[in-house]
């Protein structure tokens, strides 16, 4: 029998359930099996762990995206309620086990025994935290080269007499176009279309050739020029849908607000072995230079005909066509609904798209081109925009002597002014730097000396600017290539960006910023940190500019009205951390989306004039960092940008 049970809560909205043991909890590792409807979305759950003395540690776990998932974590000590938040329907607990740190270990044992050293050191050196690290990490991470064996351990096979297939679904439309001597792989993605539980579709087959006898003879299949349905897409030979893969699409388009396009993850044969293809929310700069949707991918009809797309130019040109014509509501499906079959990167034909879809559009972007990986050149109008670089800073002279020399003398651009913003140095040092520079007409400097308010300092280093566009930099900044400024000035100005974000690197020339990830580390971090610089990220989108939740404040960049409309940093609620990202958000709540750009790329010697947080400073940290959990919530529990798949418990994009 089991010694645990769910209970109703209804203190907190959100976490409105409990899971109950009948034996104590604190110090112990909870493991959970979970699983939820097929056709519900797989938002991660969260669990609070509240302790007797009012405080509380929440864990956020991963999203059943294949139906089941799991988790495994510590029970903080002083633990007195574990609540939970998830999906009020079709959302359960499977199993629940409370383990023992022995347990533990000889898990670690069997799942990584080179992590195994590691971890009875910490533990004979009572390093909690490391320890707890640790052991999550080699427990329940997996890299993606472990995808099959995760799978394995997490789907189930579609049961449409249990998994409530949602009811009234429209006609999809699909084309498919093969070579005669591609008929095998055609046979195989006709047998998944034939399997499907959603039936209500029509297939265009279109043979560049004669046509095999023998095929399987069904009346939605013909060869008509384009199928009927209120969404199309395509297919390639050899393509295997899921036999619930119809009924997802197809739900999108279902309802009171139907989708203009929609498209769900994908797996697809590697030399290297079965990989995952999970794709981030609709991120429309990723899609045009990175075609990330790719199949299966729906477009309404009605969105396809007003694009300008006609059938005989292809799937990458609808996907280019629909993303330019604004779709207005997307539906990402963050369940692997397909196993593509291999095609080879086509990136002269995706050029030669891309700069007629941009023409055709009006965009005044520009295609530019590195070896195979294409990105877009945005405008800066003559004469550019003014900008102005604020820098907070106390002492350190050697830190803020390499800042404004890099911005001064190595910045490629030719408006630009610097307002230092000083809280309280005492530096000899740094007063001979400003004597130095007082004969300079860019640089400008306020003295706003008493306790440290980061948000504070920026808000008034940015009332007492001029310049169009504000920049956010930090003292510890090292400028590495002349143009960093013109790529960040080029995106913030586009109408519908709010903040820019750069590509930050440490001393060692590795990767310290590359977009921030909401929900990271429990409630925001940077993606894949400390990993190589030439890193290409899931999907290749290290290599472009794309959406991202948030950005850092060493080095931000956003238009004056935009940064003025929501108020600036918020110096009550977050004086020192996580401010930016909290303009990120708010930003995003008005409609401008946070984009980061490899383009811009400057050195970040991060936290070296602070200092690391211990003491009362970690104290503060933790009670910004609450506050921040709770006025953004939702958005802890699902970045749009981060699969809910990719672990949080690492920098990014692994199983879990």
């Amino acid at each position: 029998m089991a010694d645990w049970r769910i209970a109703p809560r209804t203190v907190d909205p959100d976490f409105s359930r409990a899971l109950v043991f009948e034996r104590p909890i604190a110090g112990r590792w909870l493991a959970l099996d979970y699983a939820l409807d097929r056709f519900a979305a797989p938002v991660r759950p969260l669990l609070r762990f509240a302790r007797g003395d009012g405080t509380q540690e929440d864990a956020l776990l991963p999203g059943p995206v294949l139906g089941r998932a799991s988790w495994l974590g510590p029970v903080p000590p002083g633990t007195k309620d574990i609540l939970l938040a998830a999906p009020a329907e079709g959302f359960r607990i499977e199993a629940a086990r409370l383990l023992s740190r022995a347990a533990m270990l000889a898990l670690c044992a069997r799942r990584r025994p080179d992590r195994l050293p590691v971890a009875l050191y910490q533990w004979l050196r009572r390093d909690a935290r490391r320890l707890r690290n640790t052991l999550r990490i080699a427990t329940c991470v997996r890299p993606l080269a472990q995808y099959s064996l995760w799978k394995a351990e997490r789907a189930r096979p579609f049961e449409p007499a249990l998994d409530r297939v949602p009811p009234e679904l429209p006609r999809l439309g699909l084309i498919l176009e093969a070579l005669p001597e591609e008929e095998a792989a055609v046979r195989r993605t006709l047998a998944t279309l034939l399997a499907q539980g959603h039936r209500d579709w029509r297939l265009a087959l279109h043979w560049r050739g004669p046509a095999p006898a023998g095929l399987p003879g069904d009346g939605r299949i013909s060869a008509d020029t384009l199928p009927d349905g209120v969404a199309i897409g395509h297919v390639r030979p050899g393509d295997a849908l899921a036999p619930d893969a119809l009924a997802h699409l197809a739900a999108a388009f279902a309802g009171p607000e139907p989708a203009d396009l929609a498209y769900a993850d994908s797996e697809a044969e590697t030399p290297e072995g079965l990989r995952p293809q999970l794709k981030p929310g609709w991120s429309p700069d990723l899609a045009l230079t990175t075609l990330y949707p790719g199949r299966p991918l729906l477009v309404a009809a009605d969105l396809a005909a007003r694009s300008g797309w006609e059938s005989g130019q292809g799937a990458r040109a609808l996907l280019l066509a629909a993303t330019l014509a604004g779709p207005g509501r997307v539906r990402r499906i963050p369940r692997i609904l397909c196993r593509i079959a291999p095609e080879a990167p086509d990136p002269d034909g995706h050029a030669a798209d891309l700069t007629r879809a941009l023409d055709r559009a009006g965009s005044p972007a520009a295609v530019t081109r590195a070896g195979d990986t294409l990105d877009l050149d945005w405008p800066l109008p003559d004469p550019p925009p003014s900008v102005s670089i604020i820098i907070p800073t106390r002492d350190r002279p050697e830190l803020l002597r390499v800042a404004v020399r890099g911005v001064l003398h190595d910045t490629a651009y030719p408006s630009i002014e610097l307002v230092i913003v000083d809280n309280g140095s005492t530096d000899p040092a740094v007063a001979a730097l400003y004597a130095e520079w007082a004969a300079d007409p860019r640089v400008r400097r306020l003295d706003r000396p008493g306790p440290f308010n980061f948000s504070r300092l920026v808000n008034d280093g940015a009332a007492a600017s001029r310049g169009d566009i504000l920049v956010l930099l930090n003292n510890d900044v090292e400028v590495l290539h002349p143009d960093w400024l013109a790529a960040m000035v080029r995106q913030a100005l586009r109408p519908e960006v709010g903040a820019v974000g750069a590509k930050l690197l440490f001393g060692n020339g590795r990767i310290q910023h590359a977009g921030v990830v909401v929900g990271l580390g429990g409630r925001a971090g940077h993606i894949l940190r400390n990993r190589p610089a030439d890193t290409p990220g899931h999907l290749g989108r290290l290599a472009v500019a794309h959406e991202v939740a948030g950005v850092t404040a060493a080095c931000l960049a956003v238009a004056r009205t935009k940064f003025e409309a929501v108020g600036g940093l918020d110096a009550e609620a977050f004086p020192v951390d996580f401010n930016d990202i909290d303009l990120c958000l708010r930003l995003a709540a008005r409609g401008w989306r946070s984009l980061w750009t490899p383009r811009a790329v400057v050195a970040h010697h991060e936290s070296v004039s602070r200092g690391p947080s211990i003491g009362p400073a970690r104290a503060r940290f933790e009670a910004e960092g609450n506050r921040f959990a709770a006025r953004w919530r939702s958005v802890i529990r699902d970045d749009p940008y981060y699969h809910p798949a990719f672990s949080v418990t690492t920098f990014g994009e692994e199983l879990e």
